[in-house]
């Protein structure tokens, strides 16, 4: 059974990131959802609240696990054992970006190979820097996150 590895910082998790984990443990029947630290970014949630989240949001579906990612995408799969890495593309500005990031894994490291997975067109939309923007300024995020994350938004910033 291939073991993928989903890397990503996951700052909120949304209902994009659960459709892509559950997509991919359907097509490889084994996904490690792994939590990186973004060197250029401020997170809105610390890195044990973004594991403790996806854990939550997760449970019961088969084959996935949550670990927190220290240092290359590529020394992790390594580690782990993955196979492959696994990323989820919105649009071409996406499928750029994830393209340049798949040959420099690859590059490095040259059993890896990436698959680029299209979102959902229901949830294609939804971006944790949107979803930040509405939290922060006290909108309802229940359409695109799941519960729990929904939930520690409004504790966080109030709302609805």
């Amino acid at each position: 059974m291939p073991h993928v590895l989903f890397p990503g910082t996951f700052d909120p998790p949304t209902l994009g990131h659960l459709d892509l984990i559950r997509r991919a443990s359907a097509l490889f029947g084994r996904v490690t959802v792994a939590l990186a630290e973004h060197p250029t970014k401020s997170s809105l949630f610390t890195t044990e609240e973004r594991v403790a989240l996806l854990r939550e949001c997760i449970e019961g579906v088969e084959g996935v696990a949550v670990a927190r990612l220290e240092g290359l995408v590529i020394e992790a799969c390594e580690a782990l054992g993955c196979d492959a890495i696994v990323r989820g593309v919105r649009s071409g500005t996406d499928f750029d970006y994830e393209a340049r990031m798949a040959w420099t894994n690859r590059s490095m490291l040259e059993r890896i190979d990436t698959v680029l997975l299209p979102a959902s067109p229901a949830v294609a939309h939804i971006t944790s820097t949107l979803v930040r923007q509405i939290a922060q300024m006290g909108g309802d995020t229940s359409k695109l996150v799941p519960g729990p994350v929904a939930l520690l938004l409004r504790e966080r910033y109030g709302g609805r």
